[in-house]
């Protein structure tokens, strides 16, 4: 292999090869010194910068949590951050609900803007709300709920057994005629 030189200011007699530089063999004790230093500080950036890219898609927030009726709940969701912090948090409340739309060519994208209205057992309205994504987590006590949501003008109804969080979760879709909005 060739000897390449670095070239520098410095008298040729005290040139160093770059190959003995980063094998650290041939050079000065400082030298070995500073290219150890500038090795460690590149990985330390290197790896700093995976870990805040890493973090910022693993921490994606939901938006701040709303109170109707006395419940708390968080609706949202549009674009893929948002989803994974949604899906993420699902298991903290006990209703998750997840609202989708079908086509004609099979697909099943989120809808917003469905009016929902969850009763209790004895039909007392214990949440009624517009959802502004295709998720809704919601902080009910423990029992047997009925959930309405309507999207277009199509209601669909069901019943959810809310036991503590993560306890249930439902996807509710629409058939979609064609043309319907995106």
């Amino acid at each position: 292999m060739k000897n390449l030189f670095i070239q520098s200011s410095m008298p040729f007699s005290r040139a160093r090869s770059a190959e003995a530089l980063f094998q650290c063999q041939s050079a000065s004790p400082t030298a070995s010194k500073r290219m150890r230093l500038a090795c460690a500080s590149a990985l330390l950036a290197g790896v700093g910068l995976l870990c805040i890219g890493w973090m910022g898609a693993a921490h994606a927030q939901l938006p701040p949590a709303q109170t109707a009726q006395g419940v708390e709940y968080v609706t949202g969701g549009f674009g893929s951050d948002a989803a994974a912090a949604f899906k993420e948090a699902k298991s903290r409340y006990p209703l998750a609900l997840t609202f989708a739309a079908t086509d004609e060519d099979g697909t099943t994208p989120y809808v917003a803007e469905v009016q929902l209205e969850v009763t209790d057992e004895q039909g007392k309205s214990v949440l009624s709300l517009p959802s502004v994504g295709p998720f809704l987590l919601a902080d009910l006590k423990p029992g047997t709920y009925t959930v309405r949501a309507t999207y277009e003008g199509k209601t669909q109804t069901q019943q959810m057994k809310v036991a503590g969080p993560g306890s249930a979760d439902a996807r509710i879709a629409w058939k979609r005629a064609a043309g319907g909005p995106d």
